[in-house]
């Protein structure tokens, strides 16, 4: 049944493989062979040949150079679209910049015509005092002057109220009837 000259397999698990040799040696461990190849040359042969199937026979690589080249083509578009959007960026950057620029020169304009106007109301305002200062004085002035002209009148009142007193007091005093008889002789006269 079995050939004498080829080793017989005792045991059927590849781990625990163990021949015997013919010669009485003892028993050595095999390794499985296919075609003289060990299991991982057999492994790895296959495996070569299913990847050239897949790439020549089926255009495996095709698909695969087209997947990436897909992919490099999404890459290059999302790569434009950063650039786009970094000069879009810039763009914003600039403009506000330029717009806090102008800003800052109409807060310099602003605060140089509030300056201008602050000079100008301070004038308006030291020139309406000066006037009211003035147009006060004369008021005092034309007061005083009033109150002279009527303190000067009130003493020429009392004056002529106070002669007119005396003259009557005098007259009464020296003036009896035989006077007021040749006054009024006098003045029939010279009529």
């Amino acid at each position: 049944m079995a050939n004498p000259d080829l080793p017989e397999v005792i045991a059927t698990d590849t781990s625990q493989a163990i021949v015997e040799q013919p010669d009485g040696a003892g028993a050595v461990h095999a390794e499985p062979e296919l075609w003289g190849l060990a299991p991982y040359q057999v492994v790895s042969i296959s495996m070569l040949v299913l990847l050239a199937i897949a790439f020549f026979g089926a255009k495996v690589h095709k698909t695969v150079a087209g997947g990436l080249d897909g992919r490099i083509a999404a890459i290059r578009e999302q790569l434009d679209e950063a650039k786009q959007l970094r000069a879009e960026a810039e763009k914003l950057r600039q403009e506000y910049a330029d717009k806090v620029a102008g800003a800052e020169k109409d807060a310099e304009a602003m605060l140089a015509n509030a300056q201008t106007e602050a000079v100008s109301i301070l004038d308006k305002a030291e020139a309406d005092s000066k006037a009211m200062v003035e147009r006060r004085k004369r008021m005092a002035e034309d007061t005083i002057s009033a109150a002279e002209r009527e303190a000067v009148q009130d003493v020429r009142n009392r004056a002529v109220s106070a002669a007119t007193q005396a003259s009557r007091k005098l007259i009464a005093a020296k003036h009896d009837a035989s006077a007021d008889k040749a006054l009024a002789d006098k003045v029939i006269a010279g009529i």
